[in-house]
């Protein structure tokens, strides 16, 4: 029988009950995180999507970002979604004046880089590592980052494989780490959430 883990989903802001039932779907038991002392309950943390400066300065503003670090540094799993990947990048282009990250992943993504809202949009991605990898993910992105530059301990395993936006980086995978450009927690597909779950089983 497979463990059932605890993952806690970060929620000082942002989306966090789409992750939450995602879990559910996953085989996971999901639980919010807004302390440290919650934090060093869970055996990994969801990052989720919201606006990564704000994410930044509640974190601080909650004396989080310091023991988020050291979780991260000890090897706890992370996940971060759209504005998580943000979060967990150790380069940020477009960053606003002293924003700071959790890092962890060597790369360097842009902010808001497919645009704003009204430029919202859905496309298929290949992801690799998921259950039936041949079946397309719908990806939704909404003011999403994508990936500048992967370092060589950062695994790439999404890319828009068509489109104005083809061959741009929106999934990455490191040791315990993992982030995605894109909302796999806003449709009815767990695959992506399943890959983290079992990432953390196998940690």
């Amino acid at each position: 029988m497979q463990s059932v883990p605890t993952i806690g989903v970060l929620a000082i802001q942002g989306g966090v009950r789409e992750h939450l039932h995602a879990l559910e779907l996953s085989g996971a038991r999901g639980t919010l995180v807004k302390t440290r002392m919650q934090l060093d309950e869970v055996a990994a943390l969801i990052i989720p999507g919201g606006e990564s400066s704000t994410m930044d300065k509640l974190a601080r503003t909650f004396g989080l970002m310091e023991p988020l670090r050291e979780a991260r540094a000890g090897g706890l799993p992370m996940f971060g979604s759209c504005a998580g990947m943000i979060m967990l990048a150790d380069r940020i282009s477009g960053a606003i004046a002293d924003q700071e990250s959790i890092g962890g992943l060597d790369i360097t993504v842009e902010r808001n880089a497919f645009g704003g809202q009204t430029h919202s949009f859905e496309t298929g991605i290949v992801i690799k590592g998921i259950r039936d990898p041949e079946q397309e993910f719908e990806g939704v992105f909404i003011r999403a980052p994508w990936v500048i530059t992967a370092g060589e301990s950062t695994d790439v395993i999404a890319e828009i494989s068509s489109g104005p936006h083809e061959g741009r980086i929106v999934g990455v995978r490191s040791d315990t780490l993992m982030a995605t450009s894109f909302h796999p927690e806003l449709t009815a597909d767990p695959r992506v959430h399943e890959l983290f779950v079992e990432m953390v089983r196998n940690s």
